[in-house]
């Protein structure tokens, strides 16, 4: 991925819902001008969810999403339904689509309700208005005809309208440092790095500094020490790689704040200061406590994989119990977290704010705690206070919970 590129996880995500046959595929290809979906006389011909990113004027970088029906039925069809409303959680703005000449029925209604609850920004498309031009309108909507065009230039304007509410202007790293400010970032390569890129948080860092106006030097952690001493100013701020922090920790001055990618990406992500509180959990854990690590993408684990092997390495290191790990990835969050004593997430970049926000939500809500991959490996290598240096709030925080991880 390039650095120009705007990944998935960084665009307006557009949801298109609706009952079976009230043309969500078709108005969702009239306003992209592409054939995104597929479109069919029979009922219920959109399965699963599809997405696609594009540029969508006057919105910019987009993924739109066309659902399956929310009134499906059967077996097959209460699966479609519910991963309708899985997508409700990561929609930053839903277009519903219901037919003109039959009106909101009980489901349009169902899914206004949980768009008001989940409080996602909406536009109603009264689809199939060359059918019935004089219908009159529920509040919020506008008459299209997918067949003829009418009116999809107005309905992309209204999308565009509400969608702006959710525009997005948090900095990942650039408000903590100034023009002219020197950052180390420390990005380890080894087996689990991908081939011939940078993952997605280092992308992101670099990008913003150099929007900041500050300066970026990359090294490997078995280069940190000479590339400190060839700096010839003191960095502002040391970012590494989470996985690093032993080594790196070592290195680097007490005078120079350090911190990592993963705990930059709980901030901008907007749930650091749940994952702190999580974090500060883990020296409760006992034998027979039930920890679930969960990661927002899918990968093929390799040997020495983060979730799988590291973390709960240093748990067994850190707590001496023994503890029944279990493991997600990608949409599979499970949806009853009350087992867990604890979750560990990872950063989310894969993974849009609303998503992450709903997720750290649903273990508040079953009274669980919630932390990340950085923060836990902070945690878990004793410098906790250490890494939230950019964050004084979050410091005392730390101070209040505990003095196991000063």
């Amino acid at each position: 991925m390039s650095l120009n590129s705007t990944p998935a996880a960084e665009r307006l995500h557009i949801g298109f819902f609706g009952c079976r046959n009230a043309g969500k595929s078709s108005v969702l290809n009239a306003v992209t001008g592409q054939d995104i979906a597929l479109v069919s006389e029979v009922a219920g011909t959109t399965t699963d969810p599809v997405s696609k990113t594009m540029e969508l004027l006057p919105l910019g970088p987009v993924v739109m999403i066309d659902t399956p029906g929310i009134d499906d039925v059967g077996g097959l069809g209460e699966m479609r339904v519910a991963r309708t409303r899985r997508v409700l959680n990561k929609t930053d703005c839903a277009v519903l689509i219901a037919d003109i000449t039959k009106g909101l029925n009980d489901s349009d209604r169902e899914l206004i309700a949980l768009f008001n609850e989940k409080q996602i920004p909406y536009v109603i498309a009264m689809n199939k208005c060359d059918l019935a031009p004089e219908a009159a309108l529920p509040e919020n909507a506008i008459a299209v005809s997918a067949v003829n065009g009418t009116n999809i230039y107005e309905l992309k304007e209204k999308i565009a309208a509400a969608a702006k509410q959710e525009k997005n202007d948090k900095r990942l790293i650039g408000d903590l440092v100034n023009t002219g400010d020197l950052v180390v970032l420390v990005v380890p390569i080894d087996s689990a790095a991908p081939k011939g890129r940078l993952i997605l948080p280092q992308q992101m860092t670099i990008r913003d500094l150099l929007e900041s106006g500050a300066m970026a030097m990359v090294c490997r952690e078995s280069e940190l020490e000479e590339t400190l001493r060839a700096c010839g100013k003191k960095p502002a701020m040391v970012v590494t790689d989470s996985q690093a922090f032993a080594v790196v920790s070592k290195i680097v001055p007490d005078d120079i704040t350090l911190t990592s990618f993963s705990i930059l990406m709980a901030r901008y992500k907007g749930f650091l200061d749940s994952a702190v509180q999580g974090a500060s959990e883990i020296g409760k854990l006992r034998s027979g406590d039930r920890v679930l690590i969960s990661e927002g993408c899918t990968h093929h684990r390799q040997c020495g994989d983060i979730g799988t092997e590291k973390l709960p390495r240093l748990l067994k290191a850190k707590t001496g119990a023994e503890l029944e790990l279990e493991f997600s990835s990608g949409t599979g969050f499970p949806e009853d977290l009350s087992k867990y004593k604890l979750i560990i997430h990872c950063g989310g970049c894969m993974l849009n704010e609303r998503e992450m926000v709903y997720r750290s939500k649903c273990a508040a809500d079953a009274g669980v705690p919630m932390t990340n991959y950085g923060t836990a490996l902070s945690y878990l290598n004793g410098i906790l206070k250490r890494t939230l240096a950019p964050f004084p709030e979050l410091q005392r925080l730390v101070e209040t919970r505990s003095t196991e991880v000063i």
